[in-house]
């Protein structure tokens, strides 16, 4: 072949050479190649043609350009190959070093796995513990909550409406109030305070289901002219706190020209205050200088039905008065219902949640003893755990069953109340749900149960440290030492063993309750 025709025909061929698509072709990339093929020997046969018609003087010219072409592309190629030959030698060099520093890296990860794997396993095992753990906790709940539901269906619970008996009540006592004001604005009788709803039933249960009894306890303030001093009787009994009313006559001459047409009680003659002014209060509801409660008392009575009439209530209901020594009690009765108010009536010990009341825990009190209260103060507490509570909360419904069960054996419902409003103040409110149902009544039993062996349950609020400090005490009812309310079973061991067996038998029919027994 020519020179000159293989000088062309290589270059064609490094300048258009195929590239590779794979190891092996689809046909369409066959047929392609085999047309360039016969392209290229097209080519070929026209260009030694056109060689062999050129001039004979040019042919040893051009020959010569040939070789030179082909000798300076060979020279091309050879440098190019060594280029690439040493680029390659110094890329496997560097892969080299980086193989080795790699694993030397793969040496040290697998020191630092071995350790990461033994984190990562106790962390696996205690993430299993932990679903584990919540899974447990969401069968026990349900478990719970499913055992709470069962209960709550075999209580007979009592049908009763108590927030709206309270709501009437309060309305009542209201509409009294504002009579009182004006009937007693300018006489020397007590100054008569808004009722304050007080017992179990403003405090959301009760343990009858007829017959409940909304109490309210009347502050009353001393009159025009008039001071009250609380004097605590010694002679009482340690267990309760006794108090007396002493009613002390004011100096108003300073004071005559404000106060109108009155006269001073200490320095204006007797003859004059018998013609010109109405007695004092140490001449109407007094024994010597005491405030008396059974005088005090029918006083009230008097009032609530002289004023009666003229509340918008009368027009639908019906009064009937109780007999009463101590307070006030009547029946508002129509047609469809019927509600039992109390009326108590009390001093405040100062601005405090305490009270001196006509109310007394014992069966022959004196006249002119007021006992310390402290249903104000046990209230405030119940209101305060309301507001606490979750809307679900049965902590009322807890203590209502309990007051309910022991009806008619010898432990008082305010015994098992004090029971409650401990275990109230040490347990989280959130704790008392229908999925606590069971554990909270057996914290009751087993409470009474201890106490009763004991022979002590300390009082509530006396000298109680862990009493919320938004329930305002006077200092010495707060820091004083609390008081024994089962001294009684210390100092009778018969009561103590009656109560002990009377305990076992309400746990029988505690048993019997929650397991649906005959």
């Amino acid at each position: 072949m020519d020179p000159t025709v293989f000088l062309f025909l290589l270059l064609k061929s490094l300048t258009q050479y195929p590239q590779p698509v794979a190891d092996a072709l689809d046909e369409e990339t066959s047929l392609r190649m085999q047309a360039r093929a016969q392209h290229l020997e097209w080519e070929r046969l026209q260009l030694e043609q056109e060689v062999e018609q050129l001039p004979q003087k040019q042919k040893p010219l051009l020959q010569l350009l040939s070789v030179a072409v082909l000798v300076v592309l060979l020279l091309v190629l050879w440098f190019t190959g060594w280029k690439n030959s040493l680029r390659r030698e110094e890329g496997e060099e560097a892969n080299r070093g980086a193989n080795e520093e790699e694993v030397d890296n793969v040496a040290a990860n697998e020191d630092d796995d071995v350790g990461n794997e033994d984190d990562n396993e106790a962390e696996i095992v205690e993430n299993n513990d932990d679903v584990v753990n919540e899974v447990q906790e969401e069968d026990d709940f349900e478990r719970d909550d499913r055992v709470g539901r069962v209960i709550m269906e075999r209580i007979q619970w009592p049908v009763q409406d108590l927030q709206a008996g309270c709501h009437w009540t309060t309305h009542l006592m209201d509409n009294y109030t504002v009579f009182f004001g004006h009937i007693l604005a300018n006489s020397f009788y007590p100054v008569l305070e808004r009722a304050i709803g007080v017992g179990s039933a403003f405090e959301g249960w009760s343990p009858r289901e007829q017959d409940v009894v909304y109490r309210v306890l009347i502050p009353m303030e001393p009159p025009r002219g008039h001071s009250f001093h609380l004097e605590l009787d010694s002679a009482g009994q340690r267990q309760v706190r006794n108090f007396r009313v002493r009613v002390q006559l004011e100096c108003i001459c300073s004071r005559e020209q404000q106060a109108g047409d009155m006269l001073c009680f200490l320095h204006h003659p007797k003859e004059e205050l018998r013609r010109n002014q109405d007695p004092s209060l140490l001449d109407t509801l007094c024994t010597g200088s005491y405030l008396d409660v059974h005088k005090t008392a029918r006083w009230f009575r008097q009032l609530v039905k002289a004023v009666w009439p003229a509340l918008p209530q009368s027009h639908n209901w019906h009064l009937v008065l109780l007999p009463s020594t101590r307070s006030c009690q009547f029946k508002a009765m129509n047609r469809e219902a019927s509600f039992r108010i109390e009326m108590l009536f009390g001093v405040q010990r100062g601005d405090s949640a305490v009270f001196v009341s006509s109310q007394t825990r014992e069966a022959h009190t004196a006249s002119t003893i007021w006992p310390e209260s402290y249903a104000v103060a046990e209230a405030e507490f119940f209101k305060l755990i309301a507001r606490r509570a979750p809307p679900d909360s049965l902590h009322l419904k807890c203590l209502q069953f309990f007051t309910r069960l022991q009806l008619g054996f010898d432990f008082s419902t305010y015994t098992m109340k004090t029971i409650v409003m401990h275990l109230l103040n040490v347990t989280p409110i959130s704790m008392w749900r229908r999925r606590d149902l069971l554990q909270r009544l057996e914290d009751i039993s087993e409470s009474l149960h201890l106490c009763l062996q004991a022979k002590h349950l300390n009082h509530f609020i006396v000298g109680n440290q862990r009493l919320p400090k938004d329930i305002i005490l006077p200092p010495d009812v707060r820091t004083a030492e609390t008081y024994n309310l089962l001294h009684h079973l210390a100092q009778r061991p018969d009561l103590h063993t009656q109560a002990l067996y009377e305990y076992q038998v309400l746990q029988k029919w505690l048993k019997r309750i929650l397991l649906a027994e005959d």
